[in-house]
């Protein structure tokens, strides 16, 4: 048995929507601290703690039941009431918590020592209201007014905080039989428990904003022990791997997990939120790219991401917010500071990359789910997505996409590699833009080349021609502009001066994955991407360790990304490096291995994996975090070499089976309305497949070395 690395701090954090919990380990929030009850991006509790006669408790046991409960087992300090002490761990207490809407707690106490206990048991709680920026960087900033109301009719404690036209609130009512007071401002229960006696109450959270209140469950929380509708429907792959299953089962669970309902005209629709704790939220790049990796899994993801950020498309300029009509936007909040316009989120469209991913999740989720409605309801968004690559995205009208913000609070970086420090010469030091990262050109030779297929089947045969044409024209531009031969390698980007930068970063990986490379190429980009500098046997860093700036505990300068990671075996995979990407594979999954719950976080350490070693964790990792997760699927993809092409009744696979996941069975893939279940397994050096349910006439094999 591997051995287990958790992420993060001690604590426990669940979720469900736009609502999160994070406590200490014993289930308490103790200032100051970044944790609490967070509701639509503030901060509704920002103190918990639970008293015996004003005496604390101790931890034994908590944890989460699933990704929307908790439970935590405590025991009692010894501790003096008026009849006499009682004793130590001669009570327990456990605490449960569920997430739905609101918040339903339980509160359980049994007395297991010999004579009677009574005492008081307090609950103080205290709310700041805090914007989750507030919240996330330390700030304490009261802008409005809090009220408090306890109703002893109605054993509720509301407490309100209003700035103008910005409300938000929480309601704590007492349930479950149970009577409080409110008393030296705590919650207050009297409990006289005989030997052996049980004491039970509810407390009900309802959240609310201005316009709508969530109210809490009303059933007692009990672990769910069964999959959900969600998942039962998904395919699931049947292995004797079992540590690839577990892998597969708990990227699920955190997809499941991150699944963000999101109001778009009066209709609910699912959009896969970027991360927890921080970024529940709707994200542009973040969700595309999930989109694209659960495509196999799951297409409706892909639909609802459709969705909402053709909602949020850009329709005018806007400096503060980096938007510019057509643009695809990057982040959208809704506590105070969005509400008042005092950050750009709402929604900032500080993101380069998200516009071409856009145009590229349209074509995947047609191909997907062969609906040509799904074209004719986008056309319009994709017609302004295409025009904004071409004026906005080409800043300076030299056929490549640069970035640079424009607002006096714009990020400095605007593709997947966002933090500050993230682009380095080869001498360390930062880059001066406007930058042309390279992966943004292959992200739209892509979308263009996807783009003429989507106008081919919408009877625009002329538009298709000009888009490949385009295209075309990029790819030998790019291919000029950006190779260095000397080193065999992309440049990572260009900078503000149109200067190659050569710091080897895993960025011309995503070249490969858009198909931008020469096929005469790619062999030379593999193996630099395999070099030992960049390949740490858990996966593909993101910086060479040979370039002064490398640091594998950094963000982003050395530090192993599975999402990253994935995206590039998808690459491998379609030049015909089928062992190169089950190399890439094997690393992740094994990685997995060693994380709690076979959980996949959003990044770790770039150390080099040795022979009794484990994978580190980067602190602050988000865990769950989509696209992390999502890792496994395109991992799987590329492996399986599947691709649907649901227009024209056919899924094509490609299988390569590694040594050390020699038999797979896989199911129910959808194809439009079809469903197939399809078993793989190696002979000798070979994958073999057949259909086992469904109709095999679908199925078709694609010929391994596709590059185009």
């Amino acid at each position: 048995m591997s051995f287990k690395v958790q992420v993060g701090p001690p604590q426990i954090a669940i979720h469900r929507g736009m609502t999160v919990l994070i406590t200490e380990p014993d289930g308490q929030v103790t200032p100051p601290t970044d944790k609490g009850l967070y509701f639509q991006d503030t901060r509704l509790i920002s103190a918990w703690a639970i008293y015996a006669n004003g005496a604390p408790w101790e931890l034994l046991n908590g944890g989460a039941l699933h990704h929307d409960a908790a439970r935590i087992f405590l025991i009692n300090r010894e501790f003096l009431t008026e009849a006499g002490t009682v004793p130590r761990r001669t009570l327990g207490l456990v605490i449960s918590r569920g997430l739905n809407g609101g918040m339903h707690e339980d509160l359980d106490i049994a007395n297991y020592g010999p004579k009677p206990a009574r005492f008081n048991l307090e609950i103080a709680i205290r709310s700041d209201f805090a914007d989750v920026f507030d919240a996330k960087s330390g700030r304490d900033i009261r802008r409005g007014r809090i009220e408090t109301i306890w109703s002893d009719a109605t054993q509720t404690l509301a407490t309100i905080y209003r700035n103008k036209d910005f409300l938000r609130a929480v309601s704590v009512s007492v349930g479950g039989g149970a009577r409080a007071v409110l008393a030296n401002g705590r919650l207050s229960f009297d409990i006289d428990l005989p030997p052996g006696g049980h004491w039970h109450c509810c407390l009900l959270y309802a959240l609310s904003s201005a316009d709508r209140t969530d109210a809490a469950p009303t059933d007692c929380v009990e672990p769910d022990g069964h999959g959900s509708a969600w998942q039962v429907a998904m395919p699931t792959p049947r292995t004797s791997h079992e540590s690839f299953s577990q892998f597969y089962r708990q990227a699920l669970d955190d997809i499941e997990a991150l699944r963000l309902p999101m109001d778009i005209d009066g209709r609910t629709v699912i959009v896969p939120a970027a991360g927890l704790p921080w970024f529940m939220a709707p994200f542009g790049r973040d969700s595309l790219i999930v989109s694209l990796q659960t495509i196999l899994v799951d297409p409706d993801l892909a639909l609802g991401t459709l969705e909402v950020l053709a909602h949020w498309q850009a329709t005018e300029r806007d400096a503060w917010r980096d938007a510019e009509p057509g643009k695809i936007m990057h982040e959208l909040r809704y506590g105070e500071l969005a509400h008042f316009r005092l950050i750009p989120h709402t929604p900032y469209y500080g993101t380069a990359d998200a516009t071409p991913l856009f145009v590229i999740v349209l074509h995947a989720a047609w191909r997907a789910t062969g609906d040509r409605a799904l074209l004719e309801r986008y056309l319009p968004n994709l017609e302004a997505a295409l025009i904004w690559i071409d004026r906005d995205g080409d800043r300076d009208g030299d056929g490549f996409q640069e970035y640079e913000t424009r607002s006096a609070v714009g990020y400095e970086n605007m593709a997947w590699k966002d933090s500050g420090d993230a682009m380095q010469n080869t001498d360390g030091t930062p880059v001066r833009g406007p930058k042309a990262v390279c992966e943004l050109q292959g992200y739209v030779y892509d979308a263009w080349c996807r783009s003429a297929e989507m106008f081919e089947a919408l009877g625009n045969p002329a538009r298709a021609v000009a888009l490949r044409a385009k295209a075309q024209a990029l790819f030998v531009a790019f291919n000029e502009r950006f190779w260095d031969e000397a080193t065999g390698f992309y440049a990572f980007m260009l900078d503000g001066e149109k200067n190659k930068v050569l710091s080897v970063a895993s960025n011309p990986g995503h070249l490969l994955w858009s198909g931008i490379v020469p096929p005469e190429r790619a062999a030379r980009v593999v193996a630099r991407l395999l070099a030992p500098d960049m390949n740490t046997g858990w996966g593909i860093r993101t910086l060479s360790s040979l370039h002064p700036s490398y640091n594998p505990y950094s963000y982003q300068n050395g530090s192993v990304w599975p999402h990253d990671n994935s995206l590039i075996a998808l690459g491998f995979k379609r030049y015909g490096f089928s062992r190169e990407a089950a190399e890439l594979a094997r690393g992740i999954a094994d990685a997995a291995s060693h994380f709690l719950l076979n959980q996949m976080p959003e990044l770790y350490a770039g150390i080099d994996r040795a022979e009794s070693g484990f994978p580190v964790q980067y602190t602050g990792a988000n865990v769950p975090q989509a696209w992390a997760a999502g890792s496994c699927f395109a991992l799987l993809q590329a492996m399986l070499g599947i691709e649907h092409d649901a227009p024209n009744n056919v899924l094509y696979v490609d299988p390569a089976l590694p040594d050390w996941l020699p038999e797979l069975t896989y199911g129910p893939l959808r194809l439009g309305p079809h469903r197939l279940d399809i078993r793989f397994w190696r002979e000798g050096d070979a994958t073999r497949f057949e259909v086992v349910s469904g109709d095999a006439s679908l199925v078709r094999l694609r010929p391994q070395g596709r590059s185009g």
